[in-house]
């Protein structure tokens, strides 16, 4: 009797409908230099150690951070290091993850090899409309900008390094486009006479040509060295009381251990550059 009665309450159980759902991912968006560069193959290792997910896009810092505050994913991956130079946050932490460099990207076609800070400034001011001008060819110079008005962490490196303090303005050599560096590096791939700043994180893996900066060209050793200038951090972003999955998910980005997985995607660590 007791046989059929358990029978019968298993029966009954699973009968019920099916409440307890398997983990959720972590959610990330932001930056495409990051998850170019490192957080997608360290989302991969990170699920490969633990068996936890980690579900990463892009759509550029803005839009991480943007999500990231309205609650839509867990995780922002930004390359601006504050959410609003005019409203401060003191909820939001920025983690430095890995460091990056500001690069100048054109078309593979185009003979110019090498640039000046002087060279980008004009580009940036509407002085330089031509390749001719750089020693290339007679081609219509295309500068891909964004139409946001912050132009997310490329405008703050340019502002810092090339433009003293300014951020990109609308010139008769601009092509206002989305702020996603994936948008610019896909144009300057399509069009010979395309010239955009990214970051290093990502070109290396376009079908793009990155210019030296006075005859220094980027690479992961000079980025180390100090020899390419204009190196950067990428951040990790999450709110002060973020769930503890995505905290050990920073961790993990943290340790030796993921240190040492973001150096061999061919990203500078934290703990290579002093």
């Amino acid at each position: 009797m007791k046989y059929f009665r358990l029978l019968w309450v298993l029966g009954w159980v699973m009968a019920l409908p099916y409440t307890v759902s398997a983990e959720v991912p972590i959610t990330a968006s932001g930056c495409s230099v990051s998850n170019v560069g490192y957080l997608n193959d360290l989302a991969k290792a990170y699920e490969t150690q633990t068996g936890h997910k980690v579900l990463v896009r892009g759509g550029g810092s803005i839009v991480g951070l943007t999500e990231m505050g309205t609650g839509k994913v867990d995780l922002a991956a930004s390359c601006q290091s504050y959410l609003s130079k005019s409203k401060p946050s003191s909820d939001i932490k920025f983690i430095p993850a890995s460091w990056d460099a500001l690069v100048f990207i054109v078309n593979k076609a185009n003979p110019v090899n090498n640039i000046t800070v002087q060279q980008v400034k004009d580009i940036y001011e509407g002085r330089i409309t031509n390749w001719k001008q750089l020693g290339g060819s007679d081609l219509k110079l295309i500068s891909y900008i964004t139409t946001h008005d912050g132009f997310g962490g490329i405008g703050e490196a340019l502002e810092k390094y090339i433009l003293s303090g300014k951020r990109p303005l609308t010139q008769i050599n601009s092509s206002m486009q989305a702020s996603s560096v994936t948008i610019w590096e896909q144009l300057v791939e399509r069009n010979a006479g395309g010239f955009a700043s990214t970051g290093f994180g990502s070109a290396r893996k376009r079908d793009v040509k990155m210019l030296a900066v006075n005859g220094v060209a980027p690479s992961k050793s000079s980025i180390i060295s100090g020899k390419y200038p204009f190196k950067r951090y990428l951040y990790l972003v999450m709110t002060k009381d973020a769930k503890p999955e995505v905290r050990q998910f920073v961790d993990f980005a943290l340790s030796r251990k993921g240190q040492s997985l973001i150096s061999s995607y061919g990203m500078p660590s934290l703990a290579e550059i002093k």
